[in-house]
């Protein structure tokens, strides 16, 4: 099998090609810079539709699966109007530029895997929504709705497109837990504002396993909730990481401070984002980490 993967780099992506490479599958990974191999391809996915280059399309033609992971870090920097904007951009000009490529190609991919995230719903309340839930208000949720709408030209052009809203993935290499696992560590770590909301979180590995199983199962198209099936609160997951590490959670980071360092951002982390992964379930995904502990035990066994 041929995967095409942009944003390769990043933590799912490089996790996610060595999984593809290790099964003997080809893949081909697209970069920004220019390439240094004969499995990279150049592309300027900034240019949104018209960087749907000759390279690119060539590229695409005849793939099996197209996986797009690309667009700036939402934990990256502090949020202001204008990484907002990149925020939006990276992710809606990336997914237009794939899109348009695949739809001018000859012979199409048959599955596009394209990026999203639980931001898309929003803050869902304690109840956990599924792949039917409705878009939430948030700046993260508009920024999914225009993410997932730029793909609907591979979909009209006859490709499988499937949407996976990503939840908060646990690795200590990077995103929210290679911030958090250290100040835990150091005995400082607490709860973020009240504690109360609800997160769902995905191993690394289960994440991967995830887009795999995505591309494998024809039948999977649409939204796709990428969570383990046991969700939990902040100030739970704090408590938990502090027992695994016999460390106090004793603190806590209240959301002056949080606005403080992060921006925007801060009010995305101290909403409630529970979703319940009912597409991977109904579809016979095996869960390797389906509870906290498990994530939790994953997480520090590669730390």
């Amino acid at each position: 099998m041929t995967v095409v993967v942009a944003g390769a780099s990043g933590l799912i992506g490089s996790s996610l090609v060595a999984s593809l490479r290790a099964d003997g599958h080809e893949v081909i990974t697209l970069v920004r810079r220019e390439s240094r191999a004969s499995t990279e391809v150049t592309w300027q996915p900034q240019l949104g539709g018209s960087g749907a280059t000759v390279e690119l399309r060539a590229t695409l033609e005849g793939a099996d699966a197209v996986v797009n992971l690309a667009g700036a870090g939402v934990a990256e920097k502090r949020w202001d109007d204008a990484y907002r904007q990149q925020i939006l951009d990276s992710r809606v000009a990336a997914t237009t530029c794939l899109a348009t490529a695949m739809s001018e190609a000859t012979h199409r991919p048959r599955v596009f895997v394209s990026g999203s995230a639980s931001g898309y719903y929003g803050d869902t309340g304690p109840v956990a929504v599924d792949e039917s839930g409705a878009a939430g208000h948030t700046f993260l949720a508009r920024v999914c709705v225009a993410w997932e709408g730029a793909a609907l030209l591979a979909r009209d052009a006859g490709i499988r497109v499937a949407n996976i809203r990503t939840g908060t993935v646990a690795d200590s290499d990077g995103g929210a837990f290679g911030r958090l696992l250290p100040v835990v560590r150091l005995g400082v770590g607490g709860r973020l504002g009240s504690g109360k909301q609800w997160w769902s979180l995905i191993s690394l590995r289960d994440e991967v396993a995830a887009i795999r199983h995505i591309i494998d199962h024809d039948s999977i198209v649409g939204p796709v909730n990428l969570a383990a099936p046991e969700q939990v609160t902040n100030a739970d997951l704090t408590s938990a990481l502090g027992r695994a590490l016999h460390r106090p959670t004793l603190a806590f980071v209240p959301r002056i401070a949080l606005r403080a360092v992060l921006g925007d951002f801060a009010d995305e982390l101290l909403i409630d984002q529970r979703m319940t992964p009912k597409v991977l379930t109904d579809t016979g995904f095996a869960f390797q980490d389906p509870t906290v502990a498990a994530v939790i035990d994953d997480l520090l066994s590669g730390s």
